[in-house]
């Protein structure tokens, strides 16, 4: 027998395991899952009558019943799939889509709700037809269920498919007169065990209407449809009665039962009864359709994990490729950046600078056009390092889609300037004694202040012109060339003074923007996009479900 325990594991992880397939609320599969794990903990006995329209399936419950419960007439007319229970009268309840219910006493408010339209439709604003009829037999927690017939429309056989998942027992009507074709034998039968039902009964009807040679040719043939189906019946019953449904219903409504016993429904009746009470509150006949549809939610959701660990390893393999990729160019711009760096540092290291600008700068300062000069040659010098270095930087930050950081930059150092305390000395002529201004203009100096000594001014920093006063010193030529050899020699230590603080503070914007670009070209690995973190985790979850249910598969085969 099988274990409870073992069944409701498997219901759980069935259920929990369609959850994960994010099936629309209308899927097939999704319902039936619903239907066959809410069967299998029943406590009533489900009998569905099944069959083509015309075949008297609504008949033969109603001689079932022995009373006319349900509608029958020469046309088909079952258009909803009827549950017929136990009531202490007989009386009708209709739940409608809308969430209304219509409870009459007796049945023909079904001529309203549970037929056809016109145009052979079944109801769509119908959720479910139920029949409450005061018979023994439904008492002992039987249900009769009435479905439409299966050769009209699509919408009708899918109800009845559905119907059928539930059914702890089948009830196959077939037509005397409209023997099946081999590949309708094979079509119900295979349809019937792809869903794990095995428990199946044919009732043969209309026989009565032929001769009784011919009725002894179609039973043998019939017989041979139902030896295709082995059902999994209590020993010495059988899976094929005769019985001629409208003179069953005839004398059961007369009482005659001698006239029922001949149209063959007391033998079917007990054979109902026997399948019933040998099979009641047991899940084996119910367990083959759930591990059925366990085995499809099982491909179901293996096929959904290889979709889903395809993309997860298309996304992988594109996202290695763009980070081989980005370490790729980030490896060229940072050596390119780190190449540049180094020539600019070259540049700006004082002794170059010296060696390039100190005697411009000294010049240049003589010559009063100091601002000239560092407008026209430092400043070019210097952005032209910048924008080599600014390149490989904006190259990182287009690439890597990150925002550019300022370009390097600094104050430049105060202009140096070279104050004179005195006029220059000059060669005396006999005809002027104190003409210097030529002279002055000529050498590039300015005086400003008077003092016994002059001096090169530089942010701070003095530098003594060493003079004299002596009247007839300066009246000499030596003592003028030496004053012009002082003074060259103040501009060249203020040019270099200059040129230091400028490579000082050149050098240090370089450094910060060096660290600034670092953390540029260092990137790490983007973190994982949350799309893909989520796929991740749903396989892991499929991962776990599949082997749960797996697990929870051959537990109960094997108990």
């Amino acid at each position: 027998m099988q274990s409870p325990n073992a069944s409701q594991n498997l219901l759980t992880t069935l259920k929990t395991a369609v959850g994960l397939l994010d099936l629309e609320p209308n899927s097939p599969l999704k319902q039936d899952v619903i239907a066959v794990c809410d069967r299998l903990t029943s406590s009533d006995f489900r009998i569905a009558v099944f069959g083509p329209f015309n075949y008297g399936k609504s008949t033969l419950l109603n001689a079932l019943l022995g009373e006319k419960a349900l509608p029958i007439d020469l046309i088909p007319t079952t258009g909803a799939a009827i549950r017929v229970k136990y009531g202490s009268d007989l009386s009708t309840r209709i739940l409608l889509s809308s969430g209304a219910e219509i409870c009459e006493t007796g049945t023909d408010v079904l001529k309203r709700f549970a037929t056809l339209d016109d145009q052979r439709r079944m109801r769509e604003d119908v959720a479910a037809v139920e029949v409450y009829c005061p018979h023994p037999f439904l008492q002992t927690g039987v249900e009769l269920l009435d479905l439409p017939g299966t050769n009209d429309r699509e919408a009708q056989d899918a109800l009845v498919k559905d119907q059928l998942l539930t059914a702890d027992l089948v009830v196959q009507v077939l037509d005397g007169r409209k023997l099946m074709t081999l590949g309708e034998r094979e079509n119900l039968r295979d349809w019937l065990l792809d869903r794990g039902i095995t428990t199946v009964v044919f009732v043969v009807n209309f026989l009565n209407l032929l001769e009784t040679d011919d009725q002894k040719e179609v039973y043998r043939r019939m017989r041979f449809v139902a030896e295709s189906f082995r059902s999994q019946l209590p020993p010495g019953v059988s899976n094929l009665y005769r019985v001629d449904a409208l003179p069953a219903l005839r004398s059961r409504l007369k009482g005659d039962m001698a006239a029922a016993q001949t149209a063959g429904l007391p033998m079917f009746e007990s054979a109902l009864q026997s399948i019933v009470q040998a099979q009641r509150g047991q899940s084996e006949p119910r367990l083959p359709r759930v591990v059925v549809l366990a085995n499809q939610v099982q491909q179901a959701l293996q096929a959904k994990r290889e979709a889903i660990a395809h993309e997860i390893a298309t996304a992988e393999q594109t996202r290695n490729k763009k980070v081989e990729i980005r370490q790729k160019v980030q490896k060229l711009i940072k050596d390119g950046f780190l190449a540049s760096a180094t020539q600019c540092r070259d540049w700006l290291s004082l002794p170059n600078l010296l060696d390039r600008y100190q005697a411009d700068v000294a010049d240049a300062l003589q010559r009063f056009d100091f601002v000239t000069w560092e407008t026209n040659t430092l400043k070019p010098g210097w952005n032209e390092q910048k924008r080599s270095l600014a390149a490989w930087v904006y190259k990182a930050c287009d690439f890597l889609n990150c925002p550019r950081p300022t370009d390097p930059w600094f104050a430049f150092p105060e202009a140096p300037q070279v104050f004179l305390t005195q006029d220059p000395p000059t060669t005396k002529s006999s005809s002027s004694s104190s003409d210097s201004t030529p002279v002055a203009i000529a050498t590039g100096l300015g005086w400003v202040l008077g003092g016994p000594l002059g001096a090169a001014v530089l942010g701070g920093a003095s530098y003594l012109l060493n003079q004299t006063t002596d009247t007839s010193a300066s009246t000499s030529p030596t003592s003028a060339a030496a004053y012009t050899v002082q003074t060259q020699q103040a501009c060249s230590e203020a040019a270099k003074d200059y040129l230091i603080r400028f490579s000082t503070l050149a050098l240090a914007a370089l450094r910060d923007y060096e660290i600034t670009a670092e953390q540029i070209f260092n990137f790490s690995v983007p973190v994982e996009p949350l799309e893909l973190s989520h796929q991740r985790h749903q396989l892991r979850l499929l991962d776990s479900t599949l082997n749960n249910l797996s697990d929870a598969l051959a537990s109960c085969i094997t108990t």
